[in-house]
């Protein structure tokens, strides 16, 4: 009998945002299998179930500086050290500059881009004392692509890629790499409740399926595995990449 296979992420302790739901729950799901031990935050105080992976589920607001600043301590006190970091906390802001209200466009850069900082900054040292390691944030065809109806959604995913740049060069020194994955539309319960406050979600639905060359919405597996190999060994030598999933979405006119 061969030996069992070791896990592409074991000895790793990761911290993975916005974990309850979706691509992020997928993504602790993975790293789980790929024998991460991990902390998971969100703001949904459910937390997934992946036995004794989990070291911890932590209810945080990453838009509050003090909490996640809390929060990545005691992830590290159960972790015992912080290996890699997944910023995928977000929400959706549909409108345009028009008709957005600034509460809506302040809660989605907070959401969106200013959590992936504030995480960040509080993992930073302790990647450091580890002797660096992966930070892998999400961000979206919508920050690459100019999108109708998404001036502040749009904007904080941008922010997402030049961020993931900036923090790169800034880690490269002390070998903390930074990349982030960049998913086209996703079948998440974040996308069901957009489609469902289309005035007209069949049509709403078919509209985006048909924006994807490759004929089907993205499944959270399809970006979970992304996120495994940006936090492995296998992307030892990547940093400051933006890494598109997207079912073809960005490639050109279709």
């Amino acid at each position: 009998m061969g030996a069992e296979r070791e896990g592409r992420l074991s000895g790793r302790r990761a911290v993975v945002t916005g974990a309850a739901s979706g691509i992020g729950r997928a993504i602790a799901a993975r790293y789980a299998e790929e024998g991460a031990r991990l902390v998971t935050l969100d703001l949904d105080a459910d937390a997934p179930s992946d036995g004794e992976a989990v070291a911890g589920h932590l209810s945080v607001d990453v838009t509050d500086a003090a909490g996640v600043a809390g929060a990545i301590g005691d992830a590290v006190g159960l972790l015992g050290g912080l290996d890699v970091v997944v910023n995928n906390a977000g929400i959706p802001m549909t409108g345009t500059v028009r008709d957005l209200g600034e509460e809506d466009w302040h809660r989605a850069i907070d959401t969106d881009l200013t959590s992936v900082f504030l995480v960040s900054r509080a993992a930073w040292p302790h990647l450091e004392a580890a002797g660096g390691g992966a930070i892998v944030n999400t961000a979206s065809i919508a920050g690459m692509v100019g999108t109708a109806g998404q001036a502040a959604y749009a904007t904080a995913k941008a922010g997402v890629v030049m961020l993931t740049k900036c923090m790169a060069l800034d880690g490269a020194a002390t070998g903390v790499r930074v990349n982030a994955v960049s998913p086209g539309f996703v079948a998440t319960p974040m996308l069901e409740r957009w489609l469902q406050g289309q005035d007209d979600p069949s049509a709403a639905r078919a509209g985006v399926v048909a924006m994807h060359p490759l004929g089907r919405l993205g499944e959270p597996a399809d970006i979970a595995d992304a996120f495994v190999y940006l936090a492995s060994d296998e992307a030892r030598w990547v940093t400051g990449t933006i890494l598109t999933v997207d079912g073809g979405f960005g490639a050109g006119a279709h």
